[in-house]
Formats: C-alpha cells, structure tokens, sequence
C-alpha cells in the first residue's frame, strides 16, 4: 500500500503545516459567535491561509489541496504525538509552544524578575535551563534585557543550595528545601503535615499543623504559603522559611482541583476585603465568610504633604472613598480624609501603612485609633528625648 506522503509535495506539506504551527503558535482560533461547523470550517480555512504564506517565504510551491486534505494532515499529526488528541479550539500549536517570540520575550522577563529579586530557586533553575536552550536561536540582546522587572526583593534565603555555599544552613532546613513536591501537593489536593520552627509573634507556639496546601504567594519581603486546617478549614497564610523542611503527605489520593479551587477563592476574597496578609481568627473568618462580620469603618486625615500620593490610590482598596477638605487660601485642600471598611483582623496592617506619613497623618475615627496612634507618638518623642540618645 502506498503510503500516503510518500510523494515529495504531499511530505512538504506536511512539514509546512508543522512549521506553520511553530511559527504561529495559536493559528486558527477564531473569537466569533459561528456555530460550531462554521467555526471548523472557518478555522481551516485560517490554517491554509498561513500554510500558503510559510510556503510562500520559504519558496515551496505546493499543488491545490483541499480543507479535507489538511483534516487528514491533522489526523497524521495527532498520530504521531505533534498535536494531543483533543480539540484545539484556541488555536493549534505542537507540543508546549504556545508561545511567539513577543511573548517569549514578556515571559522571561518575568521569570528573570522572579528568579533575580524574589529568589525563588525553582525558577531560578528554569529560567536558566530556559536561556540555555534558546542560546541555539543566537537571540539578540533585546530578547533577554529585563524591560520589565519586579524589584521587591526577598529578605531570607530561599535556595539551600546557596545557603550551604555560603555556611548559613545550620541544621535549619526550611520548606523551601520541598517546593516540588508541595506543589505536587497543592495540584492533587493532598493533605500534608508541616512543623512550624519558627513564630515570632508567639516563640512558644511552634508546632506540627495538618493543612491542605493551597497556594505560593510572594509579597513585600518574603514568600509565604496561603493554606487550609485540615480538620476545620481555617484559611492562613504563613511565611515558608518559618516552616521546617518536615513535609509529610497525609493523603496520597488527594481532594482534587475542585475543591482546591473552591478554598482558593474563599481566601483571596478575604485578602482582597482586608488589608495585608492577615486572615483572622477561626471564629471570626467564618463570620466574614457568610457575610455576618461587622466591619470597623476607618477615618484618617492626611494633610498637603502628602495627599498628591493618597489621592493618586484609586485603587488602593475596594470600598474606599476620598473626600477632599476646604479648600484653602490657595485654592487647594488643606486635608483629604481617607475612609474605608475594614475587619478588625485588617487594623494593624492598615494602621503600619497610615504609620509611613509620619506627622502628615492624623486618625479621625476609630478613637481607640486615634489613642494608638498618640501614644505611639509620645513614645517616639521620649525616644529622642532620652539623654541616652
């Protein structure tokens, strides 16, 4: 039986259409609101379109053929591995290339940035693994110039191996010595068993917790691990260089990406209704969870100094307002006030970043705020006070 690429024009086109998807990753989708038939008709047609162009720069003349032809090209392509068994309907592309160049270039600038300032040494490996390999496509400097980075930078170690070259392991390893395969744990679900060494809030509450892991997430200074109590569903984040490298796998089969997902938005619907990284006590998480939490309204005053970089926050939280004082002598505000809801497990975190303005911020309400914040200041003026300075 004759096989059927076994003529020169049949092989090239075959070839082509590979290198049509090399080239132009996602070829093929089409953002219309056709029917299913028209959209298959459609995008075959887009496909031929782009075959004949790679044929026409790399001066191959292919014979007619038709859409079936290039159904039965595809067909080959699945056989073989190029292209998975599953509709493409986002666009065709072989193996993991789904990206161009353009976009390659964005996705190693953020890679680099992660590598480079948050120190995390799984992407440090990738990224450079990455660059190794695309060191054959004798990429011009532009490719690999961080455009875009991310400076804030982390303040622990994070890669062991860096540690040990520099002698600052000490028989204190961290979680971060099991990043595989605690994001082997958060995709299936699984319940793990880790040892918090380290609780600068409370020294003497370290302990082994049972928790579902559910996300990596880097903030400010440092990594930390969003996660969920195994037994009561608790959401907490927690720095991961405070957890040991003790990683035990309390469930190998796992709850799934369902269920995964369905904590995932619970907690970030909390972060994104607070301020900071805080979570809140058990009892008062599921309060705020249904919707029963009484939230603490918070009004601060900042005054000329500052109020061009509070009013430039548009987006600083959800449900803020910003209202501008009497204007004075020379026509601008002599204050803005800056008001917000927020749960008292957000207060403190709020009240640091109030702290940053110095004298150009005052606490309107609460008044156990506006307390706070004096007798934060008296403290600060018998500091400097002090004939010991």
């Amino acid at each position: 039986m004759k096989h059927p690429y076994a003529t020169l024009p049949a092989f090239e086109r075959l070839l082509l259409l590979i290198a049509t998807f090399v080239r132009y990753p996602g070829v093929g989708y089409i953002d219309s609101m056709q029917s299913d038939s028209e959209k298959s008709h459609h995008k075959l047609q887009l496909v031929q379109l782009y075959l004949n162009k790679v044929a026409s720069e790399l001066n191959v003349k292919l014979p007619l053929y038709s859409r079936h032809t290039i159904q039965s090209d595809l067909k080959t392509l699945r056989r073989y591995g190029l292209l998975d068994r599953r509709p493409y309907r986002w666009g065709y592309y072989v193996g993991t290339a789904a990206m161009n160049q353009e976009e390659l270039k964005v996705a190693l600038n953020a890679l680099q940035s992660q590598a480079k300032y948050q120190e995390d040494p799984q992407i440090n490996r990738i990224y450079q693994r990455l660059t190794q390999r695309l060191r054959g496509l004798n990429l011009k400097d532009e490719m690999l110039y961080p455009v875009r980075t991310q400076l804030d930078r982390v303040i622990v170690y994070t890669d062991p191996v860096e540690m040990m070259a520099k002698g600052k392991y000490q028989s204190r390893g961290t979680l971060f010595e099991k990043l595989d395969t605690l994001e082997a744990a958060i995709i299936k679900g699984q319940a793990v068993e880790l040892y918090r060494c380290r609780n600068p809030y409370n020294p003497n509450k370290t302990r082994y917790e049972q928790v579902y892991p559910l996300q990596l997430i880097y903030a400010d200074i440092a990594w930390y691990l969003l996660h969920e109590d195994y037994k009561d569903g608790h959401l907490v984040v927690s720095r991961i260089d405070r957890f040991s490298d003790h990683f035990n796998v309390l469930d190998s089969k796992g709850r799934g990406l369902d269920s995964q997902w369905k904590s995932l938005h619970i907690a970030h619907r909390l972060l994104k209704a607070g301020c900071g990284l805080k979570l809140g006590l058990r009892e008062e998480q599921q309060k705020e969870i249904g919707g029963e939490l009484e939230l603490v309204e918070v009004k601060v005053r900042f005054f000329p100094e500052v109020m061009g970089f509070i009013q430039e926050g548009e987006k600083r939280h959800l449900h803020q307002k910003i209202k501008l004082g009497p204007k004075g002598k020379d026509g601008k505000p002599t204050y803005v006030d800056y008001i917000v809801k927020l749960p008292e497990r957000s207060l403190e975190e709020f009240c640091r970043w109030v702290y940053r303005f110095m004298g150009n911020a005052q606490f309107i309400y609460p008044q156990h705020l506006a307390e706070q914040h004096q007798k934060f200041a008296r403290a600060l003026i018998d500091r400097y006070s002090s004939k010991a300075i």
